[in-house]
């Protein structure tokens, strides 16, 4: 059970949080528990899915996007978004079990995505102080500025919903993942 309530439906959210979970709902299918948990918040909920959705229409391809989150999240122990990642990365950008650990361990199998997914990492770890021998790998695999900026960006928004939900105990409602608790940021 969450720390805090979690409305159990769209009707029961903050009034202003309903056209927001009613969007979700249409996109996803269904409201997950993070969603509706920050929906406590219209203000919170408005941030969130509008800094999600902006980087949604990034250049990072979607796979990369999960790539990045599963690292995050792995070495934040946060369990719901492991979990949550761990099946749109599976079902979703369509990885395999196999990248799904390589992510989880901070890389990829895949060259490009790799750098992206290790400069993530490093910025998880190091909590942002990276030099230009974190930025450089990226660049040589062919990321511009642009990209660069969404990978970090992508990392702080990572972070902040597993900081959400480890703050608040959000209850997992997709199967269930648990982050490795050695690899945990400084």
């Amino acid at each position: 059970m969450s720390r805090i309530p979690t409305p159990t439906s769209v009707a029961e959210a903050p009034e202003a949080s309903r056209p927001h979970l009613e969007a979700v709902q249409k996109q996803l299918g269904s409201v997950p528990n993070l969603f509706r948990l920050v929906a406590n918040s219209p203000a919170g909920l408005a941030g969130y899915l509008g800094l999600n959705g902006a980087l949604a229409g990034g250049r990072l391809p979607a796979a990369t996007r999960e790539r990045i989150a599963l690292a995050v999240a792995q070495i934040n122990g946060c369990d719901y978004c492991l979990s949550a990642h761990s099946y749109l990365g599976t079902h979703l950008a369509k990885l395999d079990a196999a990248e799904i650990a390589a992510n989880r361990a901070g890389g990829s199998n895949d060259p490009k995505a790799d750098a992206a997914v290790r400069f993530a990492a490093d910025l998880v770890r190091t909590r942002g102080h990276v030099g230009e021998d974190a930025v450089r790998p990226v660049r040589q695999a062919g990321y511009d500025d642009g990209q660069l900026v969404e990978i970090v960006l992508h990392v702080a928004l990572n972070t902040l919903t597993n900081y959400v939900n480890e703050a608040f105990a959000t209850e997992i409602d997709f199967p269930v993942v648990r982050a490795d608790r050695t690899d945990r940021a400084a």
